[in-house]
């Protein structure tokens, strides 16, 4: 739902301005379309359906995996592809899994998003009515930001979008922002952001010549620098970081890499989530030993560290497997 061009149809029909927030409080409790929204007559209903696109989406595929996770595909109104993905959990958690761009142009080796054509930033209504869209089947809690796109690069869009969610039911507290260390934005989160959204680091090598390999963009913004502002941001919020750290065999899982990430955050300002490898065709994932080896060296160096539960790898739902068609169906 695009509220401004909502706002627009109902000022120049003359309406007061509670009408705008009357439609937007009908779509954050999960309307399915304005007819539901019952304390607004049926004329501005009619205008609205007419006027302004109930969502800025258009869900075109879902799939559901044996772990209950849902993934949907998009197309926005120019044709461009956008993944989000429901996680459900045991213990009540909905969280939903956004995209903050439709593809990526930052090309991490082991992220199948990186491997699209980029299309373009995406509004903050378009990443609202992915949120949106499973809302209308049951309350949702949480929120992250990991799914395409760095979403950084799209700060206005992304913090506009997260200042809204808990109209939605999600609480900042249990929003999470993450990014490859895009500076500039990772900049203005840091100094202007006052809500305690929380903030995530896709880190997955503290040696540079690794992670640039891995990670081009550490050649533009150094991990030393990035790893600086989340501790400027640690020390102001008293909220640690969350670092995630994609388990790659071979490549970044030794004992000797779980030192040099240790001594990289040291014990206080960070904790480290590390992902078993979703396969994307690049790399092959960890053996369970090497992840518990990993592991075992950050809780040496008492670096915090917690396995993370992969959800919807068996319908590329999991951590950087977000690759839609990326051939845009511009539509006239």
């Amino acid at each position: 739902m695009d509220l401004k061009r909502v706002e627009s149809v109902l000022t120049e029909l003359g309406e007061p301005s509670y009408r705008t927030r009357q439609v937007w409080e009908w779509a954050a409790r999960g309307a399915d379309s304005y007819w539901e929204m019952t304390n607004i007559p049926r004329s501005l209903r009619e205008a609205l359906d007419s006027g302004a696109p109930f969502s800025t989406l258009a869900a075109e595929d879902e799939q559901r995996s044996r772990d209950g996770t849902v993934k949907t595909l998009f197309r926005t109104h120019d044709g461009h592809p956008v993944e989000a993905v429901l996680m459900r959990y045991r213990d009540g958690r909905r969280s939903v899994c956004v995209s903050s761009q439709s593809g990526c142009p930052l090309t991490c080796t082991f992220c199948a998003t990186g491997r699209m054509a980029f299309g373009r930033n995406l509004t903050a209504w378009e990443i609202l009515d992915q949120v949106l869209h499973f809302r209308r089947s049951a309350p949702v809690n949480h929120a992250v930001f990991m799914g395409m796109g760095e979403p950084f690069m799209n700060f206005d869009a992304v913090l506009g979008a997260a200042r809204r969610l808990p109209d939605l039911g999600v609480t900042h507290r249990r929003t999470t922002i993450s990014t490859v260390g895009w500076m500039p934005g990772l900049t203005r989160f840091v100094e202007e952001v006052a809500e305690p959204i929380r903030l995530a680091h896709s880190l997955h090598a503290a040696d540079p010549e690794l992670r640039t390999e891995l990670m081009p963009v550490n050649d533009r913004y150094p991990l030393p620098d990035v790893l600086a502002a989340c501790r400027q941001h640690w020390e102001r919020t008293k909220r640690r970081v969350f670092v995630e750290y994609v388990m790659l065999a071979g490549v970044n899982d030794s004992p000797a890499q779980a030192r040099l990430l240790a001594r990289a955050l040291g014990r206080e300002a960070f904790k480290v989530n590390l992902i078993p490898y979703n396969p994307t065709g690049m790399f092959d994932g960890s053996s369970r030993g090497a992840i518990e080896a990993f592991k075992a060296e950050l809780d040496r160096s008492r670096v915090p560290a917690t396995v993370r539960l992969t959800r919807g790898r068996d319908i590329a739902a999991a951590c950087g497997q977000l690759a839609s068609d990326p051939r845009p169906r511009v539509r006239a």
